[in-house]
C-alpha cells in the first residue's frame, strides 16, 4: 500500500473481455494489463477495444474505466477501503507499471532534450528551483525546495519503457545529482509498508557514494500505521519505526516524518502524533507531518498539542477537495500542504490534448486512478476544455507545458498554504521542466480563465481522502 497514493485504484472497472463500444457511449478508456508490458501499450493507439486472441489462448482481459460527465464512477465502500489498503502491493505483484513517460508525456516540455548521463545539461535561461520562502511551522530552518522529488517511482513497479528507465540500480542512485544541481533538494520517500520499496536505500546509497551531500538535502519519510498497532499505540513502537529509516538512509536524523493512519475507527492517531512530537523534542526528527488526513482528525491532533507542520494530500485541477475545508484551516493554523498528484498521473499534459477518449490507453496505475475520477471532476468533454484552456495559457507564457500550468495553479493556491509540490520522476528528463515552473507566474486573467472552466465542472462535496476511505466525493 502506498499510504498516500494517487494510484489507489478506487474507480469503476470492468475486468472482462471487451466488445466494440458504440461511439455514442461517452469517453471509454481501455487498456490490457494482463499480457502487455506498459511500454508496448504506450506505443499503441487503439480505437477498437475488442479482445485480441492468439492461437490457443483466451482473449485478453481489459480494464474499462468510464469517465463521463453524466455517469459518476462508483465502487462500494468496502471495495474502496480494501483497494486503498492493498492497491499498491497488488499492483507491484502484478507488475503493473506506473508513470510511463512514453504514454503520458510526463511533465516534459515539448522538445526538451533527454540526457541520461548523471550530469544533465541544463538550459542556461531557466532558473533554479527555489526554496520555500519560509520554514515549516514548528521548525527553525526546514524550508523544502518548491519541487519535491517524489521517490515512489523507485519502489520497483514503475520501470515502464526500458529505454527511459532509471528507477533502479546505479542509474537511480546517480540521478539524484542532477535534481540537486537544479535546486530540487527535498526528497519524499517512505518505508516498504507504504509501498515505497527500496527507495530509502537508494537515497542512502546516493548519500553514501557522494552523489548528494547530506547538508544540501532534506529527507521526508513516513510513519505508516496500518496494522494492529493502531489499537495499541506506544512510544516504543514509534521510536522503533523511526530507527529503521535512519539506518536505511544512513542518517542520524529525519527531517520530516509524515504519519499515515489507515483506520479512523481506531482513535490512537492522536497518541501517535504526540509521540512523534516527543521524538521531535528529543532531536530524533526535525518535524512532524501527516499524510492523507482529513481536517477533522488533523484538528484533533493539533488541539491535543501535537506540533503538526504539514499534511501531504492529493490536490490538482481534477481534485479540488482541499479547497472545501482543508486550505482555510491550514491557513489559519499555519500548517503547510504538500500536494501530490498535481498533474494527475500525466493526464494533465499535452499528450492528452484533443485525444479522443477511445484512443486513451490506461497503461499505468496513475492513469487508471485519475481516469476514474474524471466523472467527479466534470467528465471527458469538460476535461478537454480544461486542457485547451491550459494550452492557451502555456502559449501566452512562452510555450510552457500544460503540465507546468497545472502544477503552477497548485503552487499559487490562495492563502499561501502550498510551499511545495511533489512530482515523481522515473529519470532526470524532468529536471528542466521542474525549473521551467519558475520561469513564469499565472496572472489574474490566467487564474480567472481556469476558474471559469472549473466552475463548469463538478464541485467536491467531501473533505480530503474521504472517497478513498469509502466515503463520498
Amino acid at each position: 500500500h502506498r499510504c498516500h497514493s494517487p494510484h489507489a485504484q478506487a474507480g469503476w472497472y470492468l475486468d472482462r473481455p471487451a466488445t466494440r463500444r458504440s461511439r455514442s457511449i461517452p469517453a471509454m478508456f481501455a487498456a490490457s494489463v494482463a499480457t502487455f508490458p506498459a511500454h508496448a501499450l504506450a506505443t499503441r493507439r487503439r480505437r477498437d477495444a475488442r479482445p485480441v486472441s492468439e492461437k490457443g489462448t483466451s482473449p485478453r482481459r481489459v480494464i474499462i474505466a468510464r469517465a463521463s460527465s453524466d455517469e459518476t464512477p462508483r465502487a462500494s465502500p468496502a471495495e474502496i477501503t480494501r483497494r486503498a489498503v492493498l492497491s499498491t502491493a497488488a499492483g507491484l505483484a502484478a507488475g503493473v507499471s506506473a508513470n510511463d513517460d512514453r504514454a503520458s508525456g510526463g511533465i516534459v516540455l515539448p522538445g526538451s532534450p533527454f540526457a541520461f548521463e548523471p550530469n544533465v545539461a541544463f538550459a542556461a535561461d531557466l532558473p533554479s528551483v527555489p526554496r520555500a520562502s519560509s520554514p515549516l511551522k514548528h521548525t527553525r530552518d526546514l524550508a523544502p525546495s518548491r519541487v519535491i522529488k517524489g521517490c515512489w517511482q523507485l519502489s520497483g513497479g514503475h520501470r515502464g519503457d526500458a529505454a527511459t528507465d532509471r528507477t533502479s540500480g546505479a542509474a537511480a542512485v546517480e540521478d539524484f545529482a542532477p535534481f540537486v544541481a537544479a535546486g530540487v533538494t527535498t526528497f519524499d520517500t517512505g518505508p516498504e509498508a507504504c509501498g515505497y520499496g527500496p527507495s530509502e536505500l537508494v537515497i542512502g546509497e546516493a548519500l553514501k557514494q557522494g552523489f548528494v551531500n547530506r547538508d544540501d538535502v532534506q529527507l521526508f519519510t513516513k510513519l505508516c500505521c496500518v496494522g494492529r498497532e493502531q489499537s495499541n499505540m506506544t512510544a516504543d513502537w514509534v521510536n522503533q519505526k523511526l530507527d529503521l529509516p535512519k539506518r536505511r538512509l544512513g542518517v542520524d536524523k529525519l527531517d520530516l516524518v509524515q504519519m499515515y493512519w489507515n483506520d479512523y475507527g481506531q482513535k490512537k492517531y492522536v497518541d501517535a502524533a504526540l509521540f512523534l512530537t516527543e521524538a521531535k523534542h528529543d532531536g530524533k526528527i526535525g518535524a512532524v507531518g501527516l499524510t492523507n488526513f482529513d481536517t477533522e482528525r488533523m484538528a484533533q491532533m493539533i488541539d491535543a498539542g501535537a506540533e503538526i507542520s504539514s499534511n501531504q494530500i492529493q490536490f490538482s485541477l481534477l481534485d479540488r477537495r482541499p479547497e472545501k475545508v482543508m486550505v482555510g484551516y491550514c491557513q489559519k493554523k499555519g500548517v503547510a500542504l504538500l500536494p501530490y498528484g498535481v498533474v494527475a498521473g500525466g493526464l494533465l499534459s499535452d499528450a492528452f490534448l484533443d485525444r479522443p477518449g477511445e484512443d486513451v490507453v490506461l497503461d499505468t496505475s496513475s492513469k487508471r486512478k485519475y481516469a476514474s475520477v474524471l466523472g467527479y471532476a466534470g467528465g471527458y468533454n469538460w476535461f478537454q476544455s480544461l486542457l485547451r484552456t491550459l494550452r492557451g495559457i502555456g502559449d501566452k507564457h512562452g510555450g510552457v507545458s500544460v503540465a507546468n500550468v497545472a502544477a503552477r495553479w497548485v503552487l499559487q493556491s490562495p492563502n499561501d498554504v502550498v510551499p511545495a509540490v511533489i512530482l515523481g520522476a522515473r529519470n532526470a528528463r524532468h529536471v528542466d521542466d521542474h525549473r521551467a515552473l519558475f520561469s513564469f507566474a499565472l496572472d489574474e486573467q490566467d487564474l480567472g480563465s481556469i476558474r471559469d472552466v472549473l466552475d463548469r465542472g463538478k464541485k467536491p462535496k467531501e473533505d480530503c481522502y474521504q472517497w478513498e476511505r469509502g466515503g463520498g466525493w
